[in-house]
C-alpha cells in the first residue's frame, strides 16, 4: 500500500515537472526569440573595409554662389537679337533736304528692364549679327560697343558719299532692348508638402506622402544675366534641403539623343555579347552633354568651372533632382518605418536609432524580429545590444554590418555612418535573450512555485 501511494506521489510530481518543462518551452517559443533560432551575422563595424562605408558630409564647404554667375562686361557688346534705336538726320528716316529734319522718336523701356530711355527707330541685329541700314549693305556688329557701332555707320556713309558733309552726319544709336535666351528650369524641390503618414508599429516613419512631382518653367533670360544663378533666383532660389546637393545643366547643343541611345545600346552589347556570370555591368559612362555641379564640395577643393560653364545658352535646361530616395529603413525591435537621411550633415546608427522614435528602452517590449515579447519581454531587464545595418553594394549584392551598441557608445569607430537605402534591424544578443527569458520565468514561474510550497 505504500509502496502505491509513493508511486502515485512520484507520478504527480513528474507531471508537474512535465507542465512546467512545457509550459516554458511553449513560452520560449511564443516569445519570439529569433536571436537563437534565426541568427544574424556581420562584419564587425569597426573591421568594415573602407570601400563599404558612407563619406562624411559635415565638414563639405558651400559653393561659392557668385561661381554660378557670369561676369559682365564693362561695355555691353551686341550680337544677333538685340534691338537698336537708331536715328540719321536726313536719312533715317528719310527727309527731302528742302523740309526740315524730323526729332528723333523717344523710346521708353518695359517697367522690369535696367535700360535708359532710348532714342531712334528700332533696328534689329540678325542671325548673322549684322544690320541693314537704307542705302548700305549689312554693317556687322556682332561683338561691337553702341559706340564702336556709331563710329562704324558714319564711316559707312562717308565712304558710300551718301552725304558728302560729315559735320551734318551724327548718327544716335542706343540699345532699345538686349537679347534674351530661352532657358528651361525643372525643379523636383518646389512641390507641395503632402501628409506624413505612419510607416506602422509604434512612431513609425514615412517620407514618400510628400509630393516632389517637378515643375518647370520657361525663362527669358537678358544678355548678360544668362548665367545659372539668375536662373535659380528666377526661379525660386538655390535648391533647398528637399533636393540634392548638385545642380544639372544639361546643354542643347549639344544633346544628340540618336547619339546617345547609339552609344548606351553599343555600351551594354560589348558586356551581353560576352557575359561574365561572377560579374556585373559596368556603371555607364556620364553623359558629355550633361553638366553637374555640386553645391557642397570637401575643403581646399576649388570647383572646376569655367566662365563658359556657368552660361546659358538657347535651349539649355537646368534641373534640379529631388533626393527623396536617400531614405533609410527600420526593423526588429525599432519601430519600423522609412526616414531621411539629412543632407548636409552626418547621421550615425546612433542617432538614426533615435530618429525612428523608438529607441532601446522602448523597444524592449515589442515584439517579432528577434523581440522579446510576452512574458520575458515585459520582465526583462537587459535592453537589447547588437544592431544590424544591411547595406546594399553594386551588382545587386548587400553586407551585414555589426553595430555592438555598449562599444558604441564608447568608441566612434562603431558608430558608422548611415547611408542611402540602409536598413537597421535592432535584436538582443542571444545571452540578453536568454537571461531575459530566464528572469522572466523565475518571476513568472519560481515564485509561484515558492508560494505553493509555503
Amino acid at each position: 500500500m505504500e509502496t502505491k501511494q509513493t508511486f502515485k506521489n512520484r507520478l504527480a510530481s513528474w507531471m508537474r515537472n512535465a507542465s512546467s518543462a512545457g509550459l516554458i518551452a511553449l513560452g520560449l517559443l511564443s516569445t519570439g526569440c529569433s536571436t537563437i533560432t534565426q541568427p544574424i551575422s556581420g562584419i564587425p563595424a569597426r573591421r568594415l573595409p573602407p570601400q563599404f562605408l558612407a563619406q562624411s558630409k559635415n565638414n563639405l564647404v558651400p559653393l561659392d554662389p557668385a561661381r554660378l554667375s557670369q561676369e559682365p562686361p564693362r561695355d555691353y557688346l551686341l550680337d544677333d537679337g538685340d534691338i537698336l534705336g537708331i536715328y540719321i538726320e536726313g536719312i533715317l528716316p528719310f527727309v527731302p533736304p528742302d523740309r526740315p529734319p524730323e526729332p528723333p522718336p523717344v523710346n521708353f523701356p518695359d517697367a522690369n528692364s535696367q535700360l535708359d530711355p532710348s532714342l531712334g527707330y528700332p533696328i534689329a541685329v540678325i542671325n548673322d549679327g549684322t544690320i541693314q541700314l537704307p542705302n548700305l549693305e549689312p554693317i556687322k556688329v556682332r561683338g561691337l560697343t553702341i559706340d564702336q557701332t556709331r563710329d562704324l555707320i558714319r564711316k559707312y556713309y562717308l565712304d558710300s558719299e551718301i552725304l558728302r558733309e560729315s559735320s551734318r552726319l551724327q548718327p544716335i544709336v542706343t540699345l532699345m532692348k538686349e537679347r534674351t535666351y530661352n532657358v528651361i528650369v525643372i525643379r523636383q524641390d518646389m512641390g507641395g508638402q503632402g501628409a506624413q503618414g505612419g510607416g506602422g508599429g509604434m512612431g513609425g516613419g514615412f517620407t514618400r506622402g510628400t509630393d516632389y512631382s517637378a515643375t518647370g518653367r520657361m525663362l527669358k533670360l537678358k544678355a548678360y544675366q544668362n548665367d545659372i544663378l539668375n536662373a535659380m533666383m528666377e526661379s525660386g532660389g538655390l535648391p533647398g534641403v528637399n533636393a540634392k546637393n548638385e545642380i544639372k545643366i544639361l546643354r542643347a547643343s549639344r544633346a544628340d539623343q540618336r547619339r546617345r541611345d547609339e552609344f548606351v545600346q553599343q555600351f551594354y552589347q560589348q558586356y551581353y555579347c560576352n557575359p561574365d556570370p561572377c560579374g556585373c555591368p559596368p556603371p555607364l559612362p556620364e553623359d558629355p552633354s550633361i553638366l553637374r555641379i555640386p553645391l557642397r564640395l570637401p575643403p581646399g577643393v576649388i570647383p572646376s568651372l569655367t566662365p563658359e560653364d556657368v552660361v546659358l545658352e538657347d535651349g539649355d535646361i537646368v534641373y534640379i533632382e529631388s533626393r527623396d530616395a536617400e531614405v533609410y529603413y527600420t526593423g526588429g525591435l525599432l519601430p519600423g518605418g522609412e526616414f531621411r537621411i539629412p543632407r548636409d550633415y552626418d547621421l550615425d546608427v546612433l542617432t538614426a536609432m533615435s530618429l525612428s522614435g523608438g529607441g532601446i528602452s522602448r523597444s524592449q517590449n515589442g515584439g517579432g524580429a528577434g523581440g522579446m515579447g510576452g512574458i520575458g519581454g515585459m520582465l526583462g531587464t537587459v535592453p537589447p545590444g547588437m544592431l544590424y545595418v544591411l547595406r546594399k553594394t553594386p551588382c545587386n549584392g548587400q553586407i551585414t554590418i555589426a553595430v555592438d551598441l555598449a562599444k558604441a557608445n564608447l568608441d566612434p569607430r562603431e558608430r558608422i555612418l548611415v547611408q542611402p537605402g540602409d536598413i537597421l534591424i535592432l535584436r538582443f544578443k542571444p545571452s540578453e535573450e536568454l537571461l531575459n527569458f530566464g528572469l522572466g520565468t523565475f518571476f513568472t514561474f519560481g515564485i509561484q512555485y515558492a508560494l505553493r510550497n509555503l
